[in-house]
């Protein structure tokens, strides 16, 4: 178990790796002894347009200079034009903004049940969501009380009731969790903490349609794999699907501050009328401006096309590594890959890690041998290739 370093004051709810940063250019970083190392987790898609960049630090100081928190009590000029330009890039109805991930998953959880209650018709206080083993969501109580990580959801109890766990990829387990007090199914197209899970084909359109027949609200969780992750504006793209809510962040805020929202249905976001949810801080005016930025950035859909593009390198070079026996799996989509170290190399995906960033090159391990990469959607090919040549030095080395 990680303790805090000695004479240390900061709470050791972390482990990182033994590398502290100072400053940050694109898909490069630099530590305190000068060192540059090649950033391949981009703050789990936070940094999904890199470290600092310019279009969005020159809209973050632009609205420094002229208006940073008015709170919900008034309204400001950005903040319409925010809503309406990331309802216009998902294909959706109406925006709630907020500021962190699992604040969008909390405020989802509380549309789904008053929809539920005063829409459905859902007996008060009988509401119940169908969610997926292996999800992450966020770590506040509601959202532990789904979760199947012992080490996410153990020592937090009692639980928030009212979740149904099925296993993640099993359309039909879904349809047998939901009755009459279902309001809301509740996955992640791609499940990126455990590892990049990719569900079966048809996973998803199947899901709609449980949902439609039921009249039930699908909800896809889009913090990790949307905006231009998996080489579509949001995952759900991909399999030409439309959730009824979805949650937004990371990326939303161009690794420049925390933003996230919840878009959809009007009708379903309606029910949230004043007084029954709010966040000082959601859509505050420097929040929108870099939103609107990030937006322009991902309109053309230049973005998205270079990480299918990248994600082709990617999937070629992993499958390599399997075939050469030194990954016991590889999933890939879009700019992300979630990556089964082989046992036999002795190697776990901390140690992995380590290795990489004695390297030059960072990433993240997840569930014992597991190593993930995403890189910024702006690396350029040959760094990529730098970083998966790097990855198969350590392999190879590991496996002699």
């Amino acid at each position: 178990m990680p303790v805090p370093a000695a004479g240390s004051v900061l709470a050791p709810n972390y482990h990182p790796l033994d590398v502290v940063l100072t400053t940050g250019d694109g898909s490069w970083v630099t530590d305190v002894h000068g060192t540059r190392y090649l950033d391949c987790l981009a703050g789990y898609s936070a940094l999904n347009f890199g470290h600092r960049h310019p279009a969005l630090v020159a809209a973050a100081k632009a609205q420094l200079d002229a208006l940073t928190l008015t709170s919900r009590a008034f309204d400001h000029d950005l903040l319409e034009p925010f809503a309406r330009a990331v309802t216009e890039l998902t294909g959706t109805e109406m925006l709630l903004p907020m500021n962190t991930g699992a604040e969008a998953v909390e405020t989802a959880v509380k549309a789904a049940r008053k929809w539920g209650y005063d829409v459905k018709g859902v007996a008060p206080g009988q509401a119940t969501i169908v969610v997926a083993e292996g999800a992450f969501h966020g770590r506040t109580t509601t959202i532990v009380s789904m979760s199947t990580d012992p080490e996410t959801r153990d020592g937090f109890g009692p639980y928030t009731p009212g979740f149904r766990v099925v296993p993640y990829g099993d359309a039909e387990a879904v349809a047998a969790a939901i009755d009459e007090t279902t309001v809301a199914v509740l996955i992640e197209p791609v499940q990126g903490e455990s590892g990049v899970i990719i569900p079966p084909t048809g996973y998803l359109p199947r899901l709609r349609e449980l949902c439609d027949d039921a009249d039930v609200l699908l909800v896809l969780d889009e913090i990790q794999s949307g905006l231009g992750r998996t080489g579509t504006t949001l995952a759900q793209d991909l399999a030409a699907v439309r959730a009824d809510l979805t949650a937004l962040g990371k990326a939303l805020g161009g690794g420049i501050l925390p933003v996230s929202a919840v878009v959809g249905r009007r009708d379903v976001l309606g029910v949230l009328t004043p007084g029954t949810h709010g966040s000082t801080f959601g859509g505050n005016p420097l929040a929108c401006a870099v939103g609107l930025a990030v937006v322009d950035l991902l309109r053309p859909g230049d973005l998205q096309a270079r990480a299918r593009e990248l994600g082709g390198l990617l999937t070629d070079r992993v499958d390599a590594l399997v075939a050469e026996g030194l990954l016991a799996g590889a999933r890939t989509v879009g700019l992300w890959a979630g990556l089964d170290v082989e046992p036999a190399l002795g190697l776990n995906g901390r140690r992995t890690c380590e290795l990489l960033a004695a390297r030059g090159v960072l990433a993240k391990d997840t569930h014992g041998s597991t190593i993930r990469l995403a890189p910024a959607l702006t690396i350029s090919e040959p760094d990529l290739a730098l970083a998966l040549d790097t990855l198969t030095d350590v392999l190879r080395e590991a496996a002699r």
